[in-house]
């Protein structure tokens, strides 16, 4: 019980952290205008544009940090903050958007096998949330059966994440690309300032996928090495 615990509480530090540190990046940055004053839709307008992107939808929402591009049906989804802000955190939240934009016009592998995986990873988080509650009050799974089940769904969890991070980096390595190509930054301090936003976000992914990884293993250590048998 108490390395399950030191495990749970570990990860969750993690993941804690490294959302705490996107905010406090994002704040700080969300502060700070860009010189070239775009708004972010303007810069994922023109982005687009230049990428002979035509029928990707902007739309705005009020949720903070709830930026995102959806592939299945195209829609680049902005917090009305990024959306109507010139800060650089707004420009570069938006651009990273579009990174994603580009990568699914030009067929990017990794995000392509993402979306494939959306599906099975779904469920595979439904069950390792319902799985250790049937066997704690139900008692339907014996030992065994339920350790294997949740080795499988975190792996599958695990893979997903994996998945996500070069979709993630490659995304911001195009959004500071463009950035400074188009002139939308225009100092090196504002190149800077957009990078420490991105890699901030890049964090939330990292922590993901470490805290899947080790759960996968802690599953998986045991019946790997026999530890683990019927009840």
């Amino acid at each position: 019980m108490i390395p399950y615990l030191i495990l749970f509480v570990g990860t969750m530090l993690l993941s804690l952290w490294a959302m705490a540190r996107v905010k406090s990046v994002y704040q700080r940055y969300s502060q700070v205008p860009g010189s070239a004053g775009y708004t972010g839709a303007q810069v994922a307008a023109s982005i687009l544009q230049r990428a002979g992107i035509n029928d990707v939808e902007i739309v705005e929402h009020n949720v903070m940090l709830g930026d995102h591009y959806d592939p299945t049906h195209k829609r680049l989804v902005l917090s009305t903050q990024n959306y109507r802000g010139t800060s650089l955190a707004a420009i570069g939240v938006s651009a990273h958007e579009c990174g994603h934009a580009i990568q699914h016009k030009i067929a990017y592998g990794p995000l392509h096998w993402r979306m494939a995986a959306v599906g099975i990873t779904n469920y595979a988080s439904q069950i390792v949330f319902w799985i250790p509650m049937i066997g704690l009050f139900g008692g339907f799974f014996s030992g065994y059966t339920a350790i294997l089940i949740m080795a499988v769904c975190f792996g599958v969890i695990m893979l997903f994440n994996l998945i996500t991070l070069p979709v993630e980096f490659d995304a911001s390595r195009r959004a500071k690309l463009i950035l400074n190509e188009m002139g939308f930054t225009r100092s090196q301090e504002e190149d800077k300032g957009v990078e420490k936003i991105l890699n901030a976000a890049a964090w939330t992914y990292v922590a993901a996928f470490i805290t899947s990884l080790a759960y996968f293993l802690w599953y998986l250590l045991p019946l790997l090495t026999g530890r683990s048998s019927d009840d």
